[in-house]
């Protein structure tokens, strides 16, 4: 992972606004006198350019002492601490720089970093997306580095469609495709692990099955089909590998789609996925009850699930039942506040409902969200 990272970390170090610092500076030596503050930032500024970094680093502390709240200092002290490895002291320095310089997205991502290599994985997660929310701007090697951790990160908390989406908004972008192979294989897979942490005898199943994603992300259909037959016939009775060849044959050849779903079921008996799988496929073919049977079972597995909830309330609007069908609606919001297919369910529900206000609402929302995605 160090290697994944530090390149990004050579752009960083020159970040820190000029005027920040001299302000900076000259707040410090008013406060604490000029010669012993000043003589250590010049110090430890002298031998971060010059490389010495070990030099720098007890320079950078010995003026945070004097004053401990020198933003430049913080900064640059996190940048080297992550660099030499030490981060747990890392960690410490750059929350202390969070603290006054909450907008800076690439103190959230550096945090972030250094938390996942601590291990406080809940934690680096909640700081690396608000790094990305917050926008890290041109910063192509810094931005890789941040998708990548938040994808593997999202994976090992068992959210597979977001980290899929992630990873193939770097591949989209031009990015070395290799890397992200074991990755997309764990989201397709549904298993939460990090890439480091994938078991010996499943890496070879990882690997086919992040190979065949990618050939289905490039519209590569014949790779895909020999990438995915082969999958089947060395891990028939693998966890989540029926499920990643059914949802993609859903598109090209439905009714074995279906066969692989169902196949899933038997293998995994709790799997909630593949019966929203098989819930919309049969709400598409307007076999209604189906698909409200599938998507009800579903509910009974994860009670809270909003993908659950939205399908099964597109069923009973189908089916004609627009109230019952609404309530369903409604309650896949507090999950899916930002799901553009929801909220077009809701608009089509409301104006045939005769709730004018409601629509309007949801009209607004989906200008909403076109707004947001065209800025992305």
């Amino acid at each position: 992972m160090i290697a994944i990272l530090a390149p990004a970390l050579l752009m960083l170090a020159a970040g820190f606004p000029a005027q920040a610092a001299a302000t900076a500076r000259r707040s410090a030596t008013a406060v604490h006198g000029a010669a012993g503050f000043e003589q250590l930032a010049q110090a430890a500024k002298r031998a971060r350019d010059e490389n010495r970094d070990d030099a720098a680093i007890d320079s950078y502390r010995q003026a945070l002492k004097l004053k401990p709240e020198w933003d430049e200092g913080l900064w640059y002290l996190g940048t080297l601490l992550y660099e030499k490895e030490n981060y747990f002291e890392a960690c410490t320095v750059l929350r202390g720089f969070l603290a006054r310089n909450q907008e800076n997205a690439y103190g959230w991502a550096l945090l972030g970093l250094s938390e996942f290599e601590t291990r406080e994985y809940t934690r680096a997660l909640d700081r690396l997306q608000q790094s990305m929310v917050l926008g890290l701007g041109d910063n192509g090697k810094m931005t890789s580095s941040v998708s990548y951790v938040t994808a593997i990160l999202l994976t090992r908390s068992e959210k597979f469609d977001e980290s899929m989406a992630l990873l193939f908004t770097r591949v989209a972008s031009g990015e070395n495709a290799s890397p992200l192979v074991e990755p997309l294989g764990l989201a397709a897979l549904r298993l939460p692990f990090l890439p480091a942490e994938i078991p010996a005898d499943r890496r070879e199943m990882v690997h086919m099955a992040g190979a065949g994603a990618l050939a289905v992300e490039a519209q590569h259909y014949e790779d895909a089909d020999k990438l995915f037959n082969e999958l089947e016939a060395k891990y028939p009775d693998q966890p989540g590998v029926h499920f990643l060849i059914g949802a993609y044959l859903l598109r090209t050849r439905p009714d074995d789609g279906i066969k692989e779903l169902k196949r899933e079921i038997e293998i995994s008996p709790s799997h909630v996925p593949a019966r929203i799988r098989l819930a919309e496929e049969y709400i598409k073919r307007q076999d209604v009850n189906q698909g409200k049977s599938f998507a009800q079972e579903a509910l009974k597995l994860e009670p809270k699930n909003g993908l659950a909830h939205m399908v099964l309330g597109e069923g009973l609007v189908a089916k004609g039942d627009s109230a019952a069908g609404i309530l369903e609606l409604e309650i896949a919001q507090d999950s899916l506040p930002d799901e553009a297919r929801l909220r077009w369910d809701l608009f089509r529900a409301y104006t045939a409902a005769q709730r004018p206000e409601d629509a309007a609402r949801e009209k607004g929302e989906i200008e909403r969200l076109s707004k947001q995605d065209a800025a992305h």
